[in-house]
């Protein structure tokens, strides 16, 4: 079969899954990692409203819509307690150590890196080409220096968000479904199918929250795509970055399509209706950039 060769690659990233590739450790995995995230996310936020004290409602109500750069930053940090949980599960089930989930680290830095430099280059057009204001007037959210100054951190949060992510979806159910079954079938669809249901947000989505699933669901499918031609993580880190900077650091998106204000960006698009008129173009920058990273790759 045509995978067979595609996805070549792919056999050193989940060969070290093989010896304990059993389903009921996967389960008892996920258990373990849920269980970890969960108790130090909680841990870490009920620590942050005790030391609010009476202001604790207010702050609450600023996590939830994530509208100051405080809030999105404890958010997107929270994220690193995932990856903390797959650690643990990783090795407390299946005597693993957490790098194996990148694949060769060397590799993975440099597939970044290319993938990055490609991206960057992509995303300059298309900023550069009309329409300038996406098809939708822009809000000023943030002045251009105070921006700057939290550029750095806010990187690096997304960086951990993003991470996080992958290293659940793409590297832990990832490896150890397909070093249980061969047929990408199962280890492309099952986890992206659950990143997709993880993005189904009605209540703050609104009617957007099934676009906005099936987004997710596609990209999760481009992305194991592209770990499984790259065999290491950095590939799909590096294009769900790009995409996430894009949307959070740069123009944020509508309560009723994103979920969240994301009001630390410079500037936002004012009107639901147009952005979401404006998916289907976002369907297919998410394609191009899936192409754009299998070339950046190809040596």
């Amino acid at each position: 079969m045509f995978w067979r060769t595609a996805y070549r690659a792919h056999e050193a990233l989940i060969s070290p899954a093989r010896e304990t590739a059993q389903i009921w450790r996967l389960i008892m995995g996920l258990i373990v990692a849920a269980g970890v995230y969960l108790l130090c996310n909680q841990t870490f936020f009920q620590t942050l409203f005790t030391w609010q004290g009476a202001n604790a409602p207010r702050f609450a109500n600023a996590l939830d819509r994530g509208d100051t750069p405080v809030a999105m930053f404890l958010l997107l940090f929270s994220f690193g307690f995932m990856i903390v949980g797959v650690a643990v599960a990783l090795r407390v089930v299946h005597k693993r150590g957490f790098g194996d989930t990148f694949g060769d680290l060397r590799l993975c830095f440099m597939q970044m890196r290319d993938v990055l430099i490609v991206l960057a280059v992509i995303n300059a057009v298309i900023w550069i080409l009309p329409p300038w204001d996406m098809g939708a007037p822009l809000i000023s959210n943030l002045s251009l220096g105070i921006w700057l100054v939290l550029l750095p951190m806010s990187l690096l949060s997304v960086l951990i968000q993003v991470s996080a992510e992958e290293v659940l979806f793409r590297g832990y159910l990832q490896q150890q479904l397909a070093a249980r079954f061969a047929s990408p079938v199962i280890w492309m669809i099952i986890p992206s199918i659950l990143f997709g249901m993880g993005h189904y947000l009605p209540e703050e989505a609104g009617s957007n929250a099934q676009a906005i699933a099936v987004w997710a669901t596609v990209f999760g499918l481009l992305m194991a795509d592209l770990t499984a031609r790259a065999g290491t993580l950095g590939p799909a880190i590096a294009v769900h970055f790009v995409n996430n900077v894009t949307a959070i650091l740069i123009v944020s998106m509508p309560d009723s399509l994103s979920g969240l204000a994301l009001y630390h960006s410079p500037f936002s698009l004012a009107e639901t209706e147009a952005v979401a008129a404006w998916l289907p173009v976002d369907f297919a920058f998410m394609v191009v950039s899936w192409l754009a990273a299998r070339l950046a790759i190809r040596r």
